[in-house]
């Protein structure tokens, strides 16, 4: 017998998807293997696809599990199945790639196999590839922090997002911080929608000053959970709802309702414990399909930073190309004043 145990097969709807060495294990301190990631995402697939169905998705691959290298596989991956659909997105750079589009349960098996534990969508849909439909806010705590501060700002995100007519839906990261999604009309471009993300933040930091900061650069932040508005640029993601971690515990990230925020913690949900989860409560990020907003309140602040600031413009990660009105890209510390 392979060291490893013999492949197995999975009926996933029509499909039938081969798992190679299904002992392998992923997760050395639990010893969660192959099979029980695979059957993991079996187990949330519905939910799973509700969420990132049609969404152009890069794989988070761990092949040799936790311990091991990982990488981002934002091309279809050689071998796949003729089944597999795609979708073609465009980088920053202009350059182009087929992405998996997951439309059926069998894509998540299929990825597992590969040593995929997170998936990571686009907030756009494959019929149009420019306008996102999901607005994400990245509620970064620092190391000095934890799971607690970031649902604090979570809270006040919430808040925010509520005068400007918005309803926010709250995940765990599957690490220490908390992410809050909002499902939009999909008549802005990653531009605008960044925009927008750039506003709320802002106001966020306005009315926690003390625990909250949209600051580029670690070292002006001062210990505060930073709202990372560039999750929000072109061809940046973040783990989809019910994406396992690549964390010891083999966290996943879980949809919760804002009471459940300050009766959890990020360990309390991993690949043995959410299905259960799941088969209690459901899917509790479903009604957020129920009703998309507009961004026009959050691109009006933005516009009245704009005035008051002197150019509300932030700086772009460092891998962009120069965009228009952005700040100089260096950290404030290495800075050269500008010349008389």
């Amino acid at each position: 017998m392979p060291k490893n145990g013999d492949p197995v097969e999975y009926q996933v709807g029509p499909r039938k998807v081969r798992v190679s060495s299904p002992d392998k294990v992923y997760f050395p301190q639990r010893g969660i293997t192959k099979r029980q990631v695979v059957e993991y995402y079996l187990a949330v697939a519905e939910p799973l696809l509700r969420a990132i169905g049609e969404r152009p998705t890069t794989l988070k691959r761990y092949v040799d599990g936790v311990e091991g290298e990982w990488f981002y596989a934002k091309r279809v991956p050689k071998g796949a199945p003729d089944w597999l659909e795609t979708a073609r997105i465009a980088f920053p750079s202009g350059r182009t790639a087929d992405e998996v589009c997951p439309t059926e349960a069998a894509v998540f098996a299929w990825a597992a196999n590969l040593g995929t534990f997170d998936f990571h969508p686009w907030p756009v849909r494959r019929s149009d590839v420019d306008h996102p439909d999901e607005l994400r806010v990245d509620v970064d705590p620092p190391d000095s922090a934890g799971f607690d501060d970031a649902v604090a700002v979570a809270r006040v995100v919430r808040e925010v997002l509520a005068d400007a007519g918005l309803t926010g839906y709250p995940k765990t990261s599957g690490g220490r911080g908390v992410h809050v999604l909002v499902r939009i009309r999909p008549e802005w471009d990653f531009i605008a929608v960044r925009h927008a993300v750039i506003a709320l933040a802002r106001e966020v930091e306005r009315r926690a000053p003390e625990q909250a900061t949209v600051s580029w650069w670690k070292e002006e932040r001062g210990g505060r959970v930073f709202l990372d508005y560039n999750q929000a640029a072109r061809d940046r993601t973040v783990a989809s709802t019910w994406s396992v971690r690549g964390t010891p515990r083999a966290t996943v990230s879980t949809p919760l309702t804002w009471a459940m925020l300050d009766e959890v913690q990020p360990d309390d949900f991993d690949v043995l414990s959410v299905p259960g989860f799941f088969a209690e409560h459901g899917d509790l990020h479903a009604p957020m399909d129920e009703t998309a907003f507009g961004l026009e309140t959050l691109l009006e602040w933005y516009e009245r930073d704009d005035r008051d600031l002197g150019g509300a413009e932030l700086p772009y990660p460092p891998d962009y190309p120069k965009m228009p009105g952005e700040p100089k890209r260096v950290q404030p510390s290495k800075a050269r004043p500008d010349p008389e």
